[in-house]
């Protein structure tokens, strides 16, 4: 199999340098780029950095997820944002490079406060964002031990706080399967940050959609039971 590889290769490189020695000046500038690829993409080894998974979108990377069912996943990373208690989503952020997570909060917190006017106080987070402690006026705030000294009161609103964290969970779940996250058919780094937002905005839409449902069944439930007992007080 090694052998076979290297032979391909060298048909590859043949092939890329004999197109270059035949293309006019002019064709060959304006297909430098798309050559260039091409060659990165052949010449790569296993332990390079920024490796070519695709032709058609160069811009994805290798995300390791740590998990034993799928432990790694192709395709650009997403930061996803929302309130703690009413689950709107508040921020979603799309990137074009494998960064830290703990880096991708200052572009995450900043799209909040231009979507809300004002930066969150507080930023429940998983451990995954270590090292951020503070990020603008928002206190990052990681689980970690209760302190021993720490009340019962404190232990089950910290508990409480970190149970609702965990909520965002599902929603970027539901993102996936339900809105088209899961698979990206809009091209490159643009098409990634609007098929993100597409999404979420789905997801608030629908949830406002539900609401107002549920409010409309309510307000016609109460219209019955007035309608109801004003047709029991005209019985004779």
């Amino acid at each position: 199999m090694p052998a076979a590889i290297r032979r391909i290769k060298t048909i590859a490189n043949a092939v890329l340098r004999d197109v270059k020695r035949k293309l006019p000046e002019n064709r060959l500038a304006a297909r430098h780029e798309e050559l260039e690829l091409y060659r990165r993409a052949v010449n790569q080894e296993r332990k390079d950095k920024n490796k070519i998974y695709s032709l058609h979108e160069p811009d994805v990377y290798c995300i390791s997820k740590g998990k034993e069912h799928k432990k790694y996943e192709f395709g650009a990373k997403a930061a996803i944002a929302m309130t703690k208690n009413g689950g709107i989503i508040v921020g979603a952020k799309s990137f074009s490079s494998n960064v830290y997570d703990g880096d991708t909060l200052p572009e995450i917190l900043g799209q909040i406060k231009t979507v809300r006017g004002k930066a969150p106080e507080r930023a429940f987070c998983d451990r995954g964002f270590r090292g951020r402690e503070q990020v603008g006026k928002t206190t990052i705030v990681l689980p970690e031990a209760p302190n021993p000294k720490a009340s019962e009161y404190d232990k089950r609103k910290a508990r409480k706080n970190f149970g609702r964290r965990s909520a965002i969970e599902p929603v970027i779940g539901h993102l996936q399967h339900h809105f088209r996250l899961a698979r990206n058919y809009l091209k490159g780094t643009i098409g990634d940050t609007i098929n993100l937002l597409l999404a979420a905005a789905a997801f608030n839409f629908k949830k406002w959609l539900n609401a107002l449902a549920q409010g409309l069944l309510f307000a016609l439930m109460f219209l019955c039971g007035l309608f109801r007992q004003k047709e029991c007080e005209t019985l004779p």
